[in-house]
């Protein structure tokens, strides 16, 4: 069986990971009742408070992808007919839209264009025509995009009108201020594969006491796996057997966790602002021109122009990791062929990476 060769992954994601959590992932198994198990889970659930900012007794690595916390947050909350209102800005907030109509709900969008951010204006117009909304939801770092959505005056407006707040925060959690008890945001999902530095296969979700409590008041019963209450039988004491929960990704969560703690959340921050700040400069110097007002581009998450002289941006794209082992993505939906999206997030986000990919494009497109 072929082995991949080594990737310089600086996609949208995954991202790379360390060899501490390599070597974490490595170890041998152990049950999903194994009382070590827990004591890991239990310090990751820990570890994962301090990322998220957060005091939420609720604060769970779930076993899935980013897709998995997205659509298991929605489920535990949204029953048939209710209101929901959605603001989109990227291909993110779309794919919210439609798990949210899937669930059965009631969904206003309110949208922005793609490269632009959501205006409170916007958000609260359509609050007061809508009336009774159960829930506010957006995308705080728009992968699609690589734009950072200010989530201060909608998590007011959620509030003011009664509604709970959901958080899409795939690609800032690890990588960038979240602060989930600060901004008042009810319900927010990740993902470890990105600004956290982990293998990807776990979703960290945080859930707010008035979150809690909507679950807990309603009608309808909620698709078993993504169950709250199930799940947190699983996670407290005395631990009530649920599914089979991933032992070695949980490993390796943990290591990456420890690294972040090692860091300074802060200055994990800095780095990947500094990272994302020397990228923009060397591909200036080559003539590619970053997507977006800068004032709310991401720190994680860089999208860039494709270069008008370049017929076919997927070729580019393949040459990088065909002769150069560097991976960065093409655009999504109405920006497909018309952007690049290039991560910095966790371990991939180092000088030497992106000195080594500016190097890699000179020589392609020249």
């Amino acid at each position: 069986m072929q082995t991949p060769l080594p990737r310089v992954l600086l996609g949208p994601g995954p991202s790379s990971i360390s060899p501490k959590v390599q070597e974490a992932l490595s170890r041998a198994p152990i049950g999903y009742l194994d009382p070590e198990l827990f004591e890991i889970t239990d310090r990751i659930r820990a570890r994962l408070r301090t990322v998220f900012g957060t005091q939420n007794a609720f604060t769970i690595p779930l076993t899935g992808t980013g897709m998995a916390g997205m659509e298991c947050c929605f489920a535990n909350v949204i029953e048939p007919a209710d209101k929901v209102l959605v603001g989109i800005h990227g291909f993110f907030g779309h794919r919210m839209a439609e798990i949210a109509r899937r669930l059965g709900a009631d969904v206003i969008t309110v949208e922005a264009e793609w490269g632009e951010v959501l205006e409170p204006a916007a958000i609260a117009k359509a609050l007061d025509a809508a009336g009774k909304v159960k829930l506010v939801a957006c995308v705080h770092a728009e992968t699609s995009t690589g734009i950072c959505q200010p989530l201060e005056e909608i998590a007011k407006l959620a509030r003011e009108h009664g509604a709970l707040f959901l958080v899409d925060t795939v690609t800032s959690l690890g990588g960038m201020p979240v602060e989930v008890d600060r901004l008042g945001i009810d319900i927010s999902y990740s993902a470890t594969q990105k600004c956290i530095g982990a293998p990807s296969g776990i979703s960290p979700i945080t859930v707010s006491e008035r979150a809690w409590a909507v679950r807990q008041q309603r009608r309808a019963p909620v698709e078993w796996y993504f169950d709250w209450v199930l799940l947190k039988d699983y996670y407290d004491a005395p631990h009530t057997y649920h599914h089979t929960v991933p032992a070695n990704l949980l490993y390796a969560l943990d290591a990456a966790l420890e690294e972040i703690e090692e860091e300074g959340l802060e200055e994990r921050w800095r780095r990947h602002v500094a990272v994302s700040t020397l990228l923009r400069e060397q591909l200036k110097e080559l003539g590619i021109k970053a997507f977006g007002r800068a004032e709310h581009r991401l720190p994680t998450l860089n999208a860039f122009y494709v270069p008008d002289a370049i017929d076919n941006e997927a070729n580019v794209r393949a040459r990088l990791l065909q002769d150069y082992g560097i991976e960065i993505g093409g655009g999504l939906g109405k920006l497909k062929g018309k952007i690049w999206r290039i991560g910095t997030m966790g371990s991939s986000a180092t000088p030497r990476n992106v000195l080594l990919l500016s190097a890699a494009l000179r020589t392609v497109l020249n």
